[in-house]
């Protein structure tokens, strides 16, 4: 027995570290498919020594095999083909959907270690650290699996953003009920199940009022937010088992999600409250569209003149944007950056922090069709060249090329870091339209003198570029 605890102990910290080495090499575009393979066998090893090397405090082992074999084949079966099946389009809605199931899980945990103060008396109140995990990761799981949910119907366009009246109040009243209730329940010295699922059910109700109003720019950031509570729901069902593995699984996830929450609401120029209350991007257009007269006329471009341009170039710079997602423009994007480099001119990528649906959306849109990776810039590395760049090719992105964010101080993206493609010789846009983004305004670029206008689809669009540029 003392050998299988060694055993397990070993597992759990090799699992640890595979997690931490994993989820450092996920920083880096060229090793990131590696950090997962090796987060993933961690995690495979925490798996299997829990279910054949754990024993109970009463020296029981894990019994239910058959059950919980056959849950883990249903559940990989049914991970895999929706991995398989999703488009890169989709991505930013299966995180969101996975992020919830181990919220819902973690939640689940918590309700099931909860049932043994059903069934026991107490001298003194359930006033522990152990009680206290309990209703955490109720509450936290709750919140992450219904918010996530919210989120995903959002992505997907099945749900509008609504806000109801004294919505913020509302909220704020609710969690107050619901912490209160979770302070009385360790008061008590016996376990209520009735009420612990009365709070299990407030935190759903909560979660998905929480995520309802919020905007469709700002999905990201609450994604990303929504993942830190998950880990740490996780987190918290690690310290109730003392499975070291979950425990720095889940304080991973949370930190990491929380960090990452920060560095988008800094690349947006916005603070986490704002994001949480303001419902940026939650608006049409039309707001935005009442001062398209005041900015002047937007000028088109030919293909034939668009391949010129590019043809005759030193370096052209490609913005990417969530339209070249939507169009699935990607491989057709590769083969218009191979035909000019094999005429000579330079050609790089310029990635903005918040461009697509989720960080790091277009590296791996981009790394999908076989894009090098060291031709994918971060705005810092990319804002410098621009000024040396004799053609931007901006294909579906909008907001994060707008100088309004620079010069504008009544814009409600001002203050946002963006690329300077307005700093370039000659900017040329792809976009289906003059419609505005997410942040529901229009974009200046559109209609700057070096700036012009190639209307269609994004990917037939580069397609007939390319074939221009093979007849020059």
């Amino acid at each position: 027995m003392e050998f299988q605890e060694n055993l397990l102990h070993l597992l759990y910290f090799l699992a640890s570290v595979s997690f931490i080495f994993g989820l450092k090499m996920l920083s880096n575009p060229k090793t990131a498919r590696n950090g997962n393979l090796i987060a993933a066998a961690g995690m495979t090893l925490a798996i299997i020594g829990t279910l054949f090397l754990y024993h109970s405090p009463e020296g029981k082992p894990i019994g239910n095999l058959p059950w919980i074999f056959t849950g883990i084949i249903i559940g990989t079966i049914i991970g895999t083909l929706m991995a398989k099946r999703v488009k890169m389009t989709s991505m930013p809605q299966m995180v969101s959907f996975f992020n919830g199931m181990g919220g819902a899980c973690a939640a689940l945990i918590s309700v099931n270690e909860f049932g043994k103060y059903t069934q026991s008396n107490y001298a003194e109140t359930l006033f522990n650290s152990e009680v206290l995990m309990i209703l955490l990761g109720i509450m936290i799981g709750s919140v992450s699996f219904a918010g996530s949910m919210i989120a995903y119907g959002k992505l997907e366009g099945k749900i509008k953003d609504y806000v109801l009246p004294r919505q913020q109040l509302f909220n704020t009243v609710l969690l107050l009920i619901i912490l209160g209730l979770g302070a009385f329940i360790m008061s008590q010295t016996e376990g209520n199940l009735g009420l612990l699922y009365v709070v299990m059910f407030l935190s759903l109700v909560y979660g998905v009022l929480f995520v309802l109003p919020i905007g469709g720019a700002d999905m990201p950031v609450v994604i990303s937010l929504l993942n830190s509570f998950t880990g740490l729901a996780a987190a918290f069902g690690g310290f109730l088992y003392g499975n070291k593995a979950m425990l720095t699984g889940g304080i991973l996830v949370g930190s990491a999600g929380t960090i990452l929450t920060i560095l988008m609401c800094n690349a947006m120029n916005r603070s986490l409250l704002n994001v949480l209350v303001g419902a940026f991007g939650g608006q049409s257009g039309a707001a935005g569209a009442a001062h398209a007269g005041e900015l002047g006329v937007a000028k088109e471009v030919s293909l034939n003149d668009c391949a010129i341009l590019c043809n005759y170039a030193q370096r052209v710079m490609v913005v990417p944007g969530y339209g070249l997602a939507v169009a699935q423009a990607q491989h057709i994007t590769h083969e218009f950056e191979s035909v000019l480099e094999a005429r000579g001119v330079e050609v790089k990528y310029a990635i903005h922090p918040v461009a697509g649906r989720m960080p790091g959306h277009m590296n791996v849109l981009l790394a999908e069709a076989d894009v090098a990776y060291d031709k994918l810039l971060e705005m810092e590395e990319a804002n410098p060249l621009f000024k040396n760049t004799d053609v931007v090719l901006v294909i579906g992105a909008n907001d994060v090329v707008n100088p309004a964010a620079k010069d504008d101080p009544t814009s409600p993206i001002y203050g946002m870091p963006i690329l300077d493609v307005d700093e370039s010789k000659t900017v040329v846009v792809l976009k289906r339209g003059m419609s505005a983004g997410y942040a529901g305004i229009e974009n200046r670029l559109f209609f700057n003198d070096n700036t012009r206008m190639l209307f269609g689809d994004a990917k037939s669009s580069i397609e007939k570029l390319v074939r221009e540029l093979k007849n020059l």
